[in-house]
C-alpha cells in the first residue's frame, strides 16, 4: 500500500460531531465571537489507525529557547515524512502535551487530514461568555460532511455505531441512547411505510 492509495480516505471530512469550534476574536462586549473549526489530535490518530494502523508514527523534538512550549513534530505515514512546529496555546502555557497535539495536527494537514476545515468560512456567532461557548453551534455545509451524513439517517447510525464501537454498554441509559439513534435512523430511511399503509 502506498500513500497515493489512501490519500482520498485521509482527506475525507470528519463526522460532524468530531468537529469543534473555537473563538478567534470577540466583539468588545464579548457578546459575539468569530469561530474557527478544528478537530482534536485524538480524531487525527483515530483516522490514521483506521486507514494504516501499522504504517504511521509520530515523533517530537522540543524546540529549545522558545517563548512558549514548542516542539517540532515528525509524522511518517506509509514511509512518507512531513514535519511542522506545534505550540501550546495561551490557555496551556508551558505544556508540551498541548504543543505535541498541535504539531501532530499541523503535520497531518500536510497529508490532507482535516485540510478542508481551512476552507470553511469564519463565522460570527452569538457567544455565551459565562459558559465560554457559542449560544448555537454552527452547522457544517454539506460538502464539509462525510457521505453517510448526507444520506437519510446517516448521522444517527454513526452515533449508534460510535457507542457500539467496543461493546454494548452495560448502562441502561446508554443502551436507550443507542436504541434512540437506531430508531431515528430507520425512521428517516423508511418514512414511506406509514404513508403507504394509509394510502392502501
Amino acid at each position: 500500500m502506498k500513500l497515493s492509495d489512501v490519500q482520498k480516505r485521509l482527506q475525507a471530512p470528519f463526522p460532524s460531531h468530531l468537529v469543534g469550534w473555537k473563538p478567534q476574536n470577540f466583539t468588545k462586549d464579548r457578546s459575539r465571537a468569530l469561530l474557527l473549526s478544528y478537530v482534536d489530535a485524538r480524531a487525527v490518530q483515530d483516522r490514521l489507525d483506521a486507514i494504516c494502523p501499522d504504517a504511521w508514527s509520530f515523533e517530537i523534538e522540543v524546540v529549545p529557547g522558545a517563548a512558549v512550549a514548542a516542539v517540532k513534530g515528525r509524522l511518517t505515514v506509509l514511509g512518507v515524512t512531513r514535519e511542522d512546529i506545534g505550540e501550546a496555546p495561551d490557555g496551556n502555557l508551558g505544556t508540551l502535551k498541548a504543543a505535541s497535539s498541535d504539531a501532530l495536527k499541523r503535520c497531518a494537514v500536510q497529508f490532507g487530514i482535516g485540510r478542508y476545515l481551512y476552507d470553511l468560512p469564519k463565522q460570527w456567532v452569538d457567544w455565551d461568555d459565562a459558559k465560554r461557548q457559542p449560544r448555537v453551534t454552527p452547522e457544517l455545509p454539506d460538502w464539509a460532511r462525510p457521505d453517510h451524513e448526507r444520506s437519510p439517517g446517516g448521522a444517527h447510525l454513526v452515533q449508534a455505531m460510535e457507542q457500539l464501537r467496543y461493546e454494548l454498554p452495560e448502562d441502561l441509559d446508554l443502551q436507550r441512547e443507542v436504541y434512540k439513534h437506531l430508531k431515528a435512523a430507520l425512521g428517516s430511511i423508511h418514512p414511506v411505510s406509514v404513508s403507504q399503509g394509509q394510502a392502501a
